[in-house]
């Protein structure tokens, strides 16, 4: 009875020291930064605006959603 607990206890280990070192051995990723973007204002100094038209709800269509 002893050997399936000690198997157990074997498998544990190993599985521990196997996430262990992949985590120590993996190669953190190569991050690609892009150039930053300058921001510039339109020369008439407008800004866009979006208008939106609907109907509105009824609290009955409401509480059919």
């Amino acid at each position: 009875m002893k050997a399936p607990k000690n198997f157990e206890a074997l498998f544990l280990a190993a599985a521990v020291l196997l996430n262990m070192a992949a985590f120590a051995t993996a190669e953190e990723p190569v991050v690609h930064v892009a150039a930053k973007a300058h921001a510039t204002v339109a020369a008439d100094g407008t800004t866009p605006v979006v208008m939106v038209k609907a109907k509105r709800l009824t609290a009955a269509e409401k509480a059919a959603l």
